[in-house]
């Protein structure tokens, strides 16, 4: 398991961004989709990306960065 930061930027608001993912995460037909936004927007692998996305793990908001291990 790793623990991955993923920050924000004056274009991009990591926690508003993740919080979109999870909330469309619940669509079944959306999940590849939205694990390929996380992934390759903060160059994360794409298994970790869909376990933040699909909730099998959980984040914190550390001002505004997201912060998930998996």
């Amino acid at each position: 398991m790793k623990t991955y930061r993923l920050g924000s930027s004056e274009w991009v608001k990591a926690p508003g961004m993740v919080a979109w993912a999870v909330n469309g995460g619940h669509f079944k037909k959306d999940v590849k989709y939205l694990t390929k936004v996380i992934a390759e927007c903060w160059g994360v692998p794409k298994e970790a990306a869909k376990a933040l996305v699909t909730s099998k793990v959980t984040y914190t908001v550390e001002g505004e960065t997201v912060v998930f291990t998996a």
